[in-house]
């Protein structure tokens, strides 16, 4: 998460941007878990600003929330209430502040991707109790449902390599190589078979009309500004920053950088957002992301 912990990235746009998880994917977790509530101990690894920590806590008597940048920490702790709930700097491949069997449940929301497993899966195989829980999941590209044309352009920017627009570098080679694992919605991921059983997956690939809530759970309505500000939460986007400093947003004052392009080529693919000007923003579409949720049991 090495452009998460930059002290340029910022914690605060990103909890206020990212999208947050509906009640049917914790439902769903939970109900796999199957322990009484509450239950014992939660460690949430790569918890970001606490949303999940949140929303779980009131299921176990005691949550231990990790994540390698600090900002977010400070941003976690600065937005919970929770008392039983303890945020602290760290990561995934270091458990050695856990005890051995001393975790009821893991989880992970939009983070296992970035995750070592030749060390990972040793750590949550000594620290979980037989019968524990181990629930990652996450959300990958969002397409716009209806408007095939936008979202290939907003592709095209996001994963293109070299010059996507006269004078404008895409931000491929931004990306940092979790998420190739990501985009593959963690498929190569596979528990330690001598140590995890009862493995399940749920898969959504973004844009299929096929499949239930509990599958494609990552579906909102929102208004463009929203998702236009979702995009400059990216890591690609805040790496693309550090390598272009000069280059200013026009909300920073200056003349545009990659998001205010795509987003300019975007609303000329769409006469009817391109019609509403400056007022463009408030136009409502329906975003679908691929999402994944991969859940296993302690042996």
């Amino acid at each position: 998460m090495s452009a998460f912990a930059k002290s340029t990235f910022s914690a605060k746009s990103y909890a206020a941007f990212r999208p947050s998880y509906p009640p049917v994917l914790y439902r769903a977790i939970l109900a796999y878990h199957q322990l009484p509530t509450p239950a014992g101990a939660l460690l949430d690894l790569g918890c970001g600003h606490g949303l999940i920590s949140r929303e779980l806590s009131p299921h176990f008597t005691s949550v231990t929330a990790v994540d390698p940048s600090a900002g977010m920490v400070a941003q976690a702790k600065k937005t919970t209430t929770s008392a039983n709930i303890q945020f602290r700097q760290g990561n995934a491949e270091d458990l050695s502040f856990v005890g051995d069997k001393s975790l009821d449940m893991v989880v992970a929301g939009q983070a296992a991707h970035w995750f070592d497993y030749a060390r990972v899966w040793p750590n949550l195989a000594r620290t979980l109790k037989p019968g524990g829980t181990v629930a990652f999941f996450g959300y990958k590209d969002n397409v716009l449902l209806g408007y095939e044309q936008a979202t290939d352009i907003m592709e095209s920017f996001i994963y293109g390599f070299g010059e996507v627009a006269p004078g404008v570098e895409g931000m491929g080679r931004f990306w940092e190589p979790g998420r190739k694992i990501l985009r593959n919605l963690l498929r190569e991921v596979v528990p330690a078979e001598a140590d995890f059983t009862d493995v399940q997956r749920q898969l959504h690939e973004p844009g299929q009309q096929d499949q239930s809530e509990e599958i494609a759970w990552q579906t909102n309505k929102m208004k463009l500004g929203a998702i236009e500000a979702y995009t400059r939460t990216f890591s690609c986007y805040n790496s693309w920053k550090d390598a272009y400093p000069d280059v200013k947003s026009r909300a920073e004052g200056g003349e545009g950088d990659v998001v205010d392009v795509m987003w300019d080529h975007m609303l000329d693919s769409v006469p009817e957002w391109k019609a509403m000007g400056d007022g463009w923003k408030e136009a409502e579409v329906v975003s679908d992301w691929g999402t994944y949720l991969l859940m296993a049991r302690r042996g």
